[in-house]
């Protein structure tokens, strides 16, 4: 049984480089320190309209957003409810797409799954494929579009492509560790539903998470009898247009945080993001290169998270413990039992930059003797 253990006042700072949470702001955290007020004023009203049209800029869709207090996780079961009927195909790369397969098992779904070995990349002709030869008419297509248990960025702007040759088929996109860091036209690639977490690429506090939602997938769930209440497409967004709030208490310290933290990416622009999140993976691909290999199928590696093959045999645990204790940094082992020891990850998300990642790699060095 688990046991208490007292949080205490104070704990040593240390810069993440983990697939998330990431690095905040300074005075983005301090934006969570206002004076509460209620979820129902019209102060709410103009802090919650901000934070949604600031991210349809800043996105470049002209899809409905929806914010919501929870996790990404969240989005994931409530697209399913809210979609799927009864059939559901599933592309699985990894531990966050089979955790997408196991949740709509849960809810009773019939799930098919398109699997591929962890590190392989989800094929765009695999789903075409699987399409046009099932019997099955399914309701969504899943696909995850960065896989940071295996470091993979699977090509969901090709395989929304795909998707879109099936009218009746409506495609779900998990973003959870990629959006905001990884540019993707949402609307010019069939993408009907795309959501992410906040403590990623955002670079935000946890505990939002947002929804990209087609005006398709809206209609679609009008039509469904399983709908989700926290999450359904309908209740929030019909709110939102009624009211401009959410339907239940928000976290508002998290908003006034996200606030503040989305005029600094509507001030770089999802294009120059993306362009400085693509410059820290090639440097931390390279690094790898030269010290060890690159876990993730070639050609397909994730632009936030470097899944990385310790081809050298180094205790990665111990060099976790050694750099964090002489640096103050931290990254990741391997994703669970089936990678740990066997691969480690670096998060390249949010606010860090190639110089930022430049004193992880070198800290990582000098622990590690390489």
């Amino acid at each position: 049984m688990t046991k208490k253990r007292e949080y205490k006042d104070s704990y040593p700072d240390k810069k993440l480089y983990i697939p998330g949470p990431t690095e905040v702001r300074e005075d983005v955290i301090e934006a969570m320190c206002e004076p509460m007020f209620g979820h129902r004023m019209d102060r709410m009203t103009d802090l919650y309209t901000t934070i949604v049209e600031d991210t349809k800029e800043f996105l470049g869709t002209d899809n409905d957003v929806i914010i919501l207090t929870g996790s990404g996780t969240g989005f994931m079961e409530s697209s399913i409810l809210n979609l799927v009927d009864e059939n559901v195909l599933v592309t699985t790369c990894g531990s966050f797409s089979e955790r997408q397969a196991n949740i709509a098992d849960r809810l009773g779904k019939n799930v098919d799954t398109l699997e591929y070995e962890w590190g392989q990349a989800v094929k765009p002709e695999d789903v075409r494929e699987a399409l046009e030869e099932s019997e099955t008419e399914y309701d969504v297509v899943t696909c995850v579009m960065n896989e940071s248990s295996t470091g993979v960025r699977n090509p969901i702007e090709e395989i929304g492509d795909v998707v879109a040759d099936y009218p009746d088929t409506y495609f779900v996109v998990d973003a959870v560790s990629a959006l905001g860091g990884d540019y993707v036209d949402i609307d010019e690639h069939n993408i009907d539903v795309i959501f992410t977490s906040v403590q990623k690429a955002f670079a935000m506090p946890p505990g939002l998470a947002v929804c990209v939602v087609s005006d398709d997938a809206y209609e679609r769930e009008l039509e469904s009898d399983s709908a989700s209440w926290y999450g359904g497409f309908q209740r929030t967004l019909d709110y939102y247009d009624r009211k401009g709030q959410t339907h239940s208490t928000p976290a508002i310290p998290i908003m006034l945080a996200y606030r503040k933290q989305m005029k600094y990416m509507l001030e770089e622009s999802h294009e120059a993001r993306d362009e400085r999140h693509r410059e820290m993976a090639e440097y931390t691909r390279e690094w790898a290169r030269e010290h060890f290999e690159m876990f993730p199928e070639e050609g397909y590696e994730s632009q936030t998270v470097s899944c990385i093959e310790n081809t050298q045999g180094i205790d990665v645990a111990e060099t976790i413990d050694a750099v964090s204790e002489e640096y103050d940094f931290v990254f990741s082992n391997g994703y669970g039992s089936a990678l740990g020891e066997k691969t480690f990850r670096i998060g390249h998300m949010g606010e860090h930059d190639l110089e930022s990642i430049e004193e992880l790699t070198d800290a990582i060095e000098d622990v590690a003797g390489l």
